[in-house]
């Protein structure tokens, strides 16, 4: 969960558009939950824009307008019905969203590794993996400009992708660096986010217009 403070507030063709205080990684088709802002704006609302100019309403063809001359970062758009509200510097409004990604399950990672949990405590850490690797591989592919949906994975190379982190995140149980084992030699540093790993969540690779 994340919160940020508002610093301007607009409603204009029964669209209210917020901007916050600081960047926020907050997406088109997001849950969000507005309080501190005054009626009709409060409320929670689906993003359906992340505009950085100045809304101005809506055209002849239905469409979002703007005023590109006038920037305006960070601002979030949703509908909302209620009379227009002038564009005005408003610092009291808080927007709070949830980042809930659910692309793999506990399951997938243990069929990944081929095992079969022994004891709850098994079960309970593949879900904190399962959790981990859904949370860490949205967020990384949100850096490097992908607006993936939180509920559905894009791609089955992505659901790969997560899958193969979490079940690395569960085979280092125990360890601070390394895969545990039994054996007293070391086996060499491992990093969870192997090549293969980046190559199918399509990160750390350079971005195309």
């Amino acid at each position: 969960m994340a919160t940020y403070n508002t610093c301007s507030k607009q409603l204009l063709d029964n669209y209210a558009v917020l901007a916050t205080l600081e960047p926020s990684d907050i997406q088109v088709g997001q849950s969000v939950v507005i309080t501190s802002t005054g009626a009709p704006f409060n409320g929670t609302f689906t993003v359906l824009a992340c505009p950085q100019y100045q809304f101005i309403g809506i055209d002849g063809e239905g469409e979002f307008a703007y005023n590109y001359n006038i920037p305006v970062p960070n601002q979030i758009l949703y509908a909302v019905t209620g009379d227009d509200v002038a564009f005005v510097a408003f610092f009291a409004g808080v927007v709070t969203v949830t980042y809930t990604c659910t692309w793999i399950t506990a399951g997938n990672i243990e069929d990944w590794i081929g095992i079969g949990t022994a004891t709850a405590a098994d079960t309970a850490f593949l879900t904190q993996c399962a959790a981990a690797a859904n949370a860490f591989c949205f967020r990384r592919r949100a850096e490097n400009n992908y607006y993936d949906s939180l509920t559905t994975s894009p791609s089955g190379d992505v659901t790969l992708g997560t899958i193969m982190y979490g079940g690395g995140l569960y085979r280092q149980r125990g360890a601070v660096t390394d895969f545990a084992s039994f054996d007293g030699m070391s086996g060499g540093g491992t990093n969870g986010l192997t090549p293969i790993i980046k190559q199918l969540l399509g990160v750390n690779r350079a971005t195309v217009a």
